[in-house]
């Protein structure tokens, strides 16, 4: 190994160690070297577990929080997700074109989905695929689903990775509809890496941002940072924002939907 790589092996774990993420076009410029040479550099430090390999970059290595089975999830604060499911389909127009992340309160979206003439969803949530199709096919609303590609995930019901964030690029939604694990006044986070980029992708490619998040995500941290709290538009909850969060500068333009409904308890 030379001198010229162990140096910028000191600073590529050293910008992770103190920003949590690179990405290899910036590491490229900041190290006067080509793209590849720092790709490079990143699959030698990942064999020798020193960082994890993400899309466009890499993050610091670790162990990541064990996320619960998707079937398990959904009986999770059943009502509630499925009133705010409710709630979110509700705002859905005529001629949108949007997207529908994985999440056990997005795939309650679907159902609600009435009456809407030509719309386009786009999803990477098998789970919501599955239901979308059933919908159009009984007539509950007029559109078309498009699955996104990449590597399935059987436990989450979910599509994620390279491939996924590649086709994101080529979309423009009106509205993206996203789950997390957990918000704060300052970010949005997940508990699964991959999806939480493709979530983050989601985020750059809409004009509208719609968070929906029961009651037991509020100040909660996952693992995975989706975005700072202030790129969200709107948030729909089963309960009101927190009073010691109402004064806080990232939501004072943040429209907060309190769903509640005979489901709710």
């Amino acid at each position: 190994m030379s001198t010229l790589q162990k140096e910028r092996y000191v600073y590529i774990l050293k910008e992770i160690e103190n920003v949590g993420k690179i990405m290899v076009a910036e590491m490229a410029y900041q190290l006067q070297v080509t793209p590849e040479t720092i790709r490079k550099d990143l699959d030698i430090l990942e064999k020798e577990k020193k960082l994890k390999r993400v899309h466009g970059g890499a993050v610091k290595y670790g162990q990541t929080q064990k996320e619960a089975h998707f079937n398990k999830k959904m009986n999770d604060q059943y009502y509630q997700k499925r009133e705010i499911g409710k709630k979110a389909a509700e705002i859905i127009e005529d001629n949108d074109t949007i997207m529908i992340d994985v999440g056990t309160t997005t795939v309650h979206i679907p159902e609600h989905i009435v009456g809407v003439q030509r719309l386009t969803v786009v999803t990477n949530s098998l789970a919501a695929a599955d239901l979308l199709n059933k919908q159009i096919e009984n007539r509950f609303f007029d559109g078309k689903v498009i699955v996104l590609g990449g590597v399935a995930n059987p436990e989450q019901k979910s599509v994620a990775g390279t491939l996924t964030c590649h086709m994101l690029e080529h979309f423009q939604f009106d509205k993206a509809f996203i789950s997390c694990g957990g918000i704060t006044p300052q970010d949005i986070s997940d508990f699964d890496l991959e999806e939480s980029i493709v979530s983050a992708q989601m985020i750059k490619q809409t004009n509208e941002v719609v968070l929906l998040a029961d009651c037991s995500k509020l100040g909660n941290k996952s693992f995975y940072k989706i975005c700072p709290t202030k790129e969200v538009h709107s948030i729909i909850c089963d309960q009101a924002m927190p009073a010691e969060w109402k004064q806080h500068k990232n939501l004072q333009h943040i429209k907060w939907i309190e769903a509640k409904g005979r489901g709710v308890i």
